[in-house]
């Protein structure tokens, strides 16, 4: 009997791999989104925010075939990590710390309409830290050369070994990864607070065009809020931030992550055309 040829040998060990992480993989139906979902510990899935609804039941669909209901436990804009509860004897998935290097072999293994399903391809990128347009901290730059539906958002990443290293998800135009320690960090404040504390201001902005930069207006302000509190008032215009230009409203958003709440900033502003500054306690936004 002949040794089977490498091409033999490499399918069936993507085959064995899939095989390994397919019972920890549910489908998450809600509304008209379908995604998938990994059992992450007992009783709770984690699943890709953007691809799930913004009310109504979840409904999960289990390797068995069979269904459960799940209740969204916390969800994460910024990250794109949702988190469910639901009664399911799944066993968890082992998620690895390590990041791919580039060029190195990637599976996806997700659902695809209720369906178990795989995809092979490449890590196009692995990068450093980054953060997402909505201002999410992700700890990897991981791309994959890879093709999926919008019913396979969600599903496990894994190495050419079988270890997971994260979830993947569509990204603008490529498909990329929320890394493991991305995934731990959220999911662990998503299960025990329901959601991710998140810097405020309690100012309503307006970008402006100065003469020798960009401002942002103070268009309304929350008079409970820790910018009320340290004198700033509407019609203010906001041109540094401890000492740094102002490079929009939006960049200013993006720096009131998780680690800003409690911080103090030296915000310098324009009042009437006077320099004025004022020292502000970040608090951390409101539920609503």
């Amino acid at each position: 009997m002949t040794d089977p040829s490498p091409l033999s040998s490499l399918s069936s060990a993507l085959a064995e791999v899939v095989a390994r992480t397919a019972p920890s993989i549910v489908s998450v139906r809600s509304h008209r989104f379908r995604s998938t979902g990994f059992v992450w510990k007992s009783g709770l899935i984690v699943t890709a925010d953007e691809a799930l609804a913004d009310e109504g039941e979840v409904e999960i669909g289990l390797p068995d075939g069979g269904t459960t209901t799940a209740t969204i436990a916390g969800r994460d804009h910024t990250t794109d990590i949702a988190l469910l509860r639901a009664d399911i004897a799944s066993a968890p998935v082992r998620l690895a710390t390590t990041v791919p290097p580039l060029g190195a072999l990637a599976i996806v293994v997700a659902t695809n309409r209720d369906t178990p399903s795989a995809a092979l391809g490449m890590v196009s990128a692995s990068g450093k830290s980054w953060r997402s347009l909505r201002g999410g901290d992700i700890d990897a730059r991981i791309e994959l050369d890879v093709r999926l539906r919008g019913s396979q958002q969600g599903g496990l990443a894994l190495d050419a070994s079988g270890q997971a290293f994260g979830m993947a998800v569509l990204g603008p135009r490529r498909v990329l990864v929320i890394p493991t320690a991305t995934i731990e960090r959220v999911a662990a404040q998503l299960e025990t607070r329901g959601r991710i504390a998140r810097g405020y201001l309690g100012l309503g902005l307006q970008p402006v065009r100065l003469d020798d930069g960009i401002g942002a207006m103070v268009m309304n302000v929350d008079k409970a809020g820790p910018s009320a509190a340290a004198g700033i008032r509407q019609g203010d215009v906001i041109v540094a931030v401890n000492d740094q230009k102002l490079s929009g409203v939006r960049a200013l958003s993006r720096t009131l992550g998780p680690s800003s709440v409690g911080a103090v900033i030296d915000v310098a502003v324009r009042r009437g055309g006077e320099p004025a500054s004022f020292r502000v306690t970040v608090a951390e936004r409101p539920e609503t």
